[in-house]
This record gives C-alpha cells, sequence and structure tokens, in this order.
C-alpha cells in the first residue's frame, strides 16, 4: 500500500507543481493537506512516511481514536486540521486535538473555541468558513456577515484567525468551481484592505484542486486521489 500511497502523492504534488506554474505561483506556496477521513492509521502513517506533515479530518471523535493509536510514531511536524462541520458541544475536544480548526462558521462556535483555548494556555489557530453558495445546510458565515465575525473574532485573545476557507457545491467539472475559488480570493482581498491579515486560502479537492491553485489556493484538501475512494 505504502508503494500505492508514495505515487499517489507523488502524482498530486506534481499537478500542484504545474497549476501553480500556469497561474505564475511558487509551487511552494500551496500546501498539502492529506484528507484522512474514514482511512486507517496505518495509511495516515504510511502518508507521512512519505513527506506529508498536515492531515485533515472531518470528524472529531475519529480524530481523537486515530491519534491516540499514531502518538509516538509521527513526527512532531505533523499537524492535525479539522476540516468538517464543528458542533459546538465538540469544541472542548477539537481544541484539544486539533492545531488548526478550519471550519468555525459562527460567532457562538468561536466563543466557545477562545475560552477552552483559554482554558488550555493556547492559542487556538482558525479558519473562517464562508458559505459562496447561499445553500441552506451547507456550513459557512455568509460573504455579508465575514467581515463583522472576523472584527469578533479579533477581539479573541485565544484565537489567531490564519485565512479562509470554503467547499463550493459538488461541481460536474472543475471549472464550475472557479467562480466559488475566485470569489474567496476576493473577500480575502476586501478584508485585508480592511486590516485583517488572512494568510491562507483553503480551497479545492481532489475533483478540483488544480482550478483552485490557479486561483490562488494555500492548502488544498486531498484525500481520494491519495488514499482511494473512502468508506462511506
Amino acid at each position: 500500500m505504502q508503494d500505492r500511497i508514495a505515487e499517489a502523492i507523488s502524482s498530486v504534488y506534481r499537478r500542484i507543481s504545474h497549476a501553480a506554474l500556469r497561474a505564475g505561483r511558487d509551487p511552494m506556496e500551496v500546501q498539502l493537506v492529506a484528507v484522512a477521513k474514514t482511512v486507517p492509521p496505518q495509511a495516515v502513517k504510511e502518508a507521512v512516511d512519505c513527506g506529508v506533515r498536515l492531515i485533515g479530518e472531518n470528524r472529531v471523535q475519529e480524530a481523537r481514536e486515530k491519534i491516540a493509536v499514531l502518538k509516538g510514531d509521527l513526527p512532531d511536524s505533523v499537524r492535525w486540521h479539522m476540516i468538517g462541520h464543528l458542533q459546538s458541544n465538540k469544541a472542548k475536544l477539537a481544541v484539544e486535538l486539533f492545531d488548526v480548526i478550519q471550519s468555525v462558521d459562527s460567532l457562538n462556535l468561536a466563543e466557545r473555541i477562545d475560552r477552552y483555548a483559554s482554558a488550555m494556555g493556547k492559542v487556538q489557530k482558525v479558519l473562517v468558513q464562508v458559505n459562496l453558495s447561499g445553500e441552506e445546510g451547507r456550513s459557512g458565515v455568509s460573504p455579508e456577515g465575514l467581515i463583522p465575525l472576523l472584527e469578533a473574532l479579533g477581539g479573541m485573545s485565544n484565537i489567531s484567525v490564519e485565512g479562509l476557507m470554503t467547499i463550493p457545491p459538488l461541481p460536474e467539472t472543475a471549472e464550475d468551481a472557479r467562480p466559488y475559488f475566485r470569489m474567496l480570493r476576493r473577500l480575502r482581498a476586501e478584508a485585508e484592505e480592511r486590516g485583517f491579515s488572512l494568510r491562507e486560502l483553503s480551497m479545492g479537492m481532489s475533483g478540483d484542486f488544480e482550478v483552485a491553485v490557479e486561483e490562488g489556493a494555500t492548502m488544498v484538501r486531498i484525500g481520494s486521489l491519495i488514499f482511494g475512494r473512502r468508506a462511506q
């Protein structure tokens, strides 16, 4: 399995590099987050052995079990990212487990994260998730609500806002996602004009990450291209 994972990771890095160069960007600006939802711990270790350092998880409980199994087997440079919707009642455990929470989408959730991080003596790195499609039931703050949420987060001592994240509607083709990636980049530019520092743009998954890189992604979240089709 390790040879297959190594080959898959190498292929993804090549595609990231080509997409970045097409856009006149430095490929080193783009980080790979290997999405380990439903992936067994051994496969995560094999990806790390192949050089991956950012691991994304969608579910807090699954991440806790996996981190416990892998404790001591991974280098200290590995960072765990929460990329799925985070319920407020799981915020405390998420702060305990994750280096970065990419899915902050409300003031209530942010307040809980800040409170738990303060109790742990930690400054929690987060990304703000933006819902660009307006679909009901899809996680993320609205574009109109982004600046007020960023302003509120700026007053929290134990949260560090690193950037923005989005998940566009499932596209029929990669090009269908481009307007959403372009919109997130524009929202970041508008926020930075107001004085916010938002280094990261987490956008793009297995089916559309090259378009995301062309539009400015600094993190792409790749699961199936590395680990194969996931179990449901």
